[in-house]
């Protein structure tokens, strides 16, 4: 004996109304950092897929400032200072830091800058940031460790720059 269509819908109805509601995740008070999470993300001019991409970011972990929040989406702010929006799921809370300026940044052991140096690290290179402290941060590019001048990246607050 099969059920009818009305008690079906009773059914999934009563099913849909005995599961709890979840909350949005809380979102963090801008300005943040972040780091673009896939290989290739959109930045738009507005909070929605109706407004004109304009650029492709084609670069995981690339560090980024949260600067405004709206519900799924994030005004971003880039290395080169461009701003504009990009979905909320595209972006980690992850750290990140880019090498910025001409010159090759050592990698040193310790956070002091006579320390031994352990690796260097071009202009554009980008890895993640474990710590900040005493205006050094740890810096990890693909399994190459050590402590480079805050000053040098990109994806750090003046907070953390201060001695």
């Amino acid at each position: 004996m099969g059920l009818s269509r009305r008690a079906v819908s009773f059914l999934v109805a009563s099913v849909f109304v005995a599961l709890p509601a979840t909350e949005a995740p809380a979102q963090k008070k801008a300005p943040y950092w972040a780091s673009i999470i896939p290989g290739q993300a959109r930045m738009r001019t507005g909070p929605g897929r109706q407004f004109p991409a304009t650029w492709l970011y084609q670069r995981a972990g690339l560090p980024v400032k949260v600067i405004e929040t709206y519900p799924n989406w994030r005004k971003i702010e880039d290395p080169d200072g461009v701003q504009g929006w990009m979905q909320a799921n595209l972006l980690s809370d992850d750290r990140s830091g880019l090498i910025r300026g001409t010159a090759i940044q050592p990698l040193r052991e310790k956070p002091e800058p006579d320390a031994r140096i352990v690796w260097r690290a071009e202009p554009g290179v980008v890895g993640k940031i474990s710590e900040c402290r005493k205006s050094w941060c740890k810096i990890d590019v693909n399994g190459k460790m050590g402590y480079v001048d805050a000053s040098a990246l990109f994806g750090v607050d003046p907070a953390e720059l201060k001695p």
